[in-house]
Parts: structure tokens; C-alpha cells; sequence
């Protein structure tokens, strides 16, 4: 161990993470409180202090964290509070947030960037909803409600108006899209 001899003041920001992690988790506690405990970590440090976190809650360990990395509070949290300017403005577990948003969302990147338009209005009608594009990796997405079903109509669709696609994924809404829908502040790139 290279770092053994080294003092705690030399370490780096991510080893002295884990090392107060290490530390609150020596006598198992009841409760632990972690502020932000994956900041400057590399994605292995991060992926370890999911584990040991998993494991304290998993040994019967209450864990409140606080987090701005929404994937990490989707990993490791059962129960979520949403807060905005200091107040709570949902709660639930991480699939009740994200069904509050919508379920599960069609995304399609098109092949030729001259296709976005019809492919926004095609996307539109086909769902029932207003399709959200990002013309900068010529994407058309929208919420849908049977996504199995969703797939092939919506690739039939494009393929019978000679719309070419490089691309296609459903996928469930992530946290970072329900705290900025929740917030009012969803940002739409058109």
C-alpha cells in the first residue's frame, strides 16, 4: 500500500474521501449522514464507496445523503427528497419520481440533419406528445406509453416517410430530467 507511510494531508481529494468513509463505517452506526461522499472520486473510488454503502444499508444502517449527482442518488437511495430553494417539492421512491415525469421515453438520432423537422412532426403524431429535438446530435424524442409497441411504430413510421435513422432508444426518465421538469427549469434544445 503506497499510500500507508504517506500523510493524510498529501493524499488526494478522492483517497481522503474514502478514508472518511472508512472511518464512519468502523463500529457499523445506526444512522450515517454522507454530504456529497462521491465528489472528486474517479468512477472505480465511486463505484467502491457504492458498494460500502450498500453494504452498511443492507447490514441495517440508516444512510441520509445528501447529493447533487442524481445518477448516485438513483443507485443507492430508496427514498428520495427533491428540494429547490430549500423546500421539498417531491418525495417518493426513484421510479415514483421518474413516473411523475413520464415513463418511458422514445429517442430516435436521425441520419441526415434535413430530416429533424419531419421527424419532429412524425414523432408528434405518432405519440401524442410534443417531441422534444436536440438539432445538435439530431435527436427526436417523446414520452410513450407502450414501449414495446413503441419501437416498431415509430420505426415504421420514419421508414415509411423515407426518414433515415442512425439510432433508436427507450430508456426511463433519469433523475437529472425529473429534478429539472420538477423545477420548472427543463431546458429544451430546438
Amino acid at each position: 500500500m503506497e499510500a500507508a507511510d504517506r500523510p493524510v494531508a498529501k493524499y488526494s481529494g478522492g483517497m481522503r474521501r474514502r478514508l472518511d468513509l472508512a472511518a464512519s463505517m468502523i463500529l457499523a452506526p445506526a444512522v450515517l449522514f454522507l454530504d456529497e461522499p462521491t465528489t472528486g472520486l474517479d468512477p472505480r473510488g465511486r463505484a467502491e464507496v457504492w458498494a460500502a454503502v450498500r453494504d452498511l444499508a443492507a447490514g441495517g444502517t440508516t444512510v441520509l445523503l445528501t447529493t447533487q449527482y442524481l445518477d448516485e442518488a438513483d443507485q443507492l437511495a430508496d427514498r428520495i427528497s427533491v428540494l429547490d430553494t430549500g423546500r421539498v417539492i417531491a418525495e417518493g421512491t426513484p421510479d415514483q419520481l421518474k413516473a411523475k415525469v413520464g415513463g418511458d421515453r422514445i429517442e430516435v438520432i436521425l441520419h441526415d440533419a434535413s430530416d429533424l423537422d419531419r421527424g419532429v412532426r412524425t414523432m408528434s403524431l405518432l405519440t401524442g406528445e410534443p417531441a422534444i429535438v436536440d438539432r445538435d446530435i439530431r435527436r427526436v424524442g417523446a414520452p410513450v406509453r407502450d414501449r414495446v409497441a413503441a419501437i416498431s411504430t415509430v420505426l415504421t413510421a420514419f421508414e415509411k416517410e423515407g426518414i433515415a435513422v442512425q439510432d433508436v432508444q427507450l430508456r426511463r426518465p433519469t433523475l437529472d430530467e425529473v429534478f429539472l421538469q420538477l423545477t420548472g427549469k427543463e431546458t429544451v434544445v430546438a
